[in-house]
């Protein structure tokens, strides 16, 4: 039997979980200001850069005595960074719930061999971060972009901790209150939340974090783009726009771009709002529907960013196939684009709801999600 389709699209059907949605006031013509074919370290490039991370700053609300620098390899590259310039002083703690955690674990634990702890939990579960040893160096994610489950509150890191903390936040910044106090390291990319460009990463540096890289030298070698310190101190020009590796002037301007759009919806709450609204949208549909439910097992840990989904009818023969099914569907109606299930991931789908993304597109592209359900369903009986 034939099941008619939605008749109303989403304006947008961009729901990547990265690189993700540009904000909806995005024209390539914001971008003209782009200082092409200069130096990044002409003064013009110095101040492009420098105000990039003058917004992050001021967005974000990180202290003013934390340093932030833009670095190579986006996200990836500024936690292979902190874990390769700042861990093997003393015992690490390795913590994992999703699949980018997992490979920071296998980094620390097969590459650079040194004393380790590792604390996992399933995909839609996360670890009791009250049992961590935070004299320990402990390194984890805040959201698990893969899983779709994030840490509700960063309350059982004590402030007298004597590790640092490393905190892979890529997938929260910009859309969730972080608790600057509980990070030493934190890393993110713009490609993320604000829908930046790839291959840029930012590193924010807690004053601990800094003092750790001026009295403690790794005994492994360092590439040059991991090199933070010159003579025992801070390259400090790092972290005033001074970068280590030649950036694109035209990602940073529409990363520039992407901090104005931010402001003139209120900033970070307001990026909040729009990221809890998306998310709850989703939530509600899978609440009221039997075939379908969250990854995250606990409510109050599950992400309003990439949110994690499974399929729950006991007529789904093959949960891999059947996902892939659905996502292809929804890809060639031209509804929902990249929505499958990271690939170590569980069968099922993920769907991004950071800010740049509209309501009313999630709103219009879930009635294209249950029809392409139910045709499924049809087709395999």
């Amino acid at each position: 039997m034939a099941i008619n389709a939605p008749t109303a699209r989403p304006m947008n059907a961009q729901f990547s979980s990265g690189p993700c949605a540009k904000n909806p006031t995005f024209t390539l013509d914001k971008l003209a200001d782009a200082p092409l074919g200069r130096s990044h370290r002409a003064a013009v490039g110095k101040a492009k850069l420098k105000a990039a991370i003058d917004g992050t700053r001021d967005i974000l609300g990180i202290p003013a005595d934390y340093r932030i620098g833009i670095v190579p390899a986006s996200d990836t590259g500024a936690i292979e960074m902190a874990m390769w310039s700042l861990l093997g002083q003393r015992k690490a703690t390795m913590v994992a719930w999703e699949s980018f955690g997992s490979g920071w674990v296998t980094d620390v634990v097969k590459q650079l061999k040194i004393e380790t702890d590792v604390k996992t939990a399933d995909y839609g579960d996360i670890v009791d971060m009250s049992t961590i040893d935070y004299d320990t160096d402990v390194v984890f994610t805040w959201n698990g972009t893969t899983s779709g489950v994030r840490m509700s509150t960063g309350d059982v890191i004590p402030a007298d901790r004597d590790g640092l903390t490393i905190c892979d936040a890529t997938s929260a910044a910009f859309a969730m209150d972080l608790p600057w106090d509980k990070f030493d390291v934190t890393t993110f990319s713009w490609q993320k939340v604000l829908g930046g460009e790839g291959a840029h990463g930012i590193l924010v540096l807690s004053p601990r974090a800094v003092e750790r890289l001026e009295t403690y030298t790794p005994s492994w070698p360092l590439p040059k783009i991991f090199r933070m310190t010159k003579g025992g101190k801070l390259i400090e020009g790092i972290f005033v726009g001074e970068t280590i590796n030649t950036p694109s002037m035209l990602a940073v301007e529409d990363y520039l771009v992407a901090l104005d759009w931010a402001r003139s919806i209120g900033g970070l709450q307001g990026l909040i709002d729009r990221a809890n609204a998306n998310a709850e949208a989703v939530w509600d549909f899978c609440d009221a529907r039997d075939w379908i439910d969250n990854l995250a097992t606990d409510a109050d840990t599950r992400s309003n960013t990439s949110v994690c989904l499974k399929f729950t009818d006991a007529r789904i023969k093959d949960g891999a196939a059947f996902a892939k099914a659905v996502a292809k569907r929804l890809d060639t109606e031209n509804v929902a684009y990249d929505i499958g299930a990271y690939r170590d991931a569980p069968a099922g789908l993920r769907i991004w709801c950071g800010g740049t993304v509209e309501t009313a597109d999630i709103q219009a592209m879930l009635p294209w999600l249950e029809w392409a359900f139910e045709t499924e369903i049809e087709a395999q009986a």
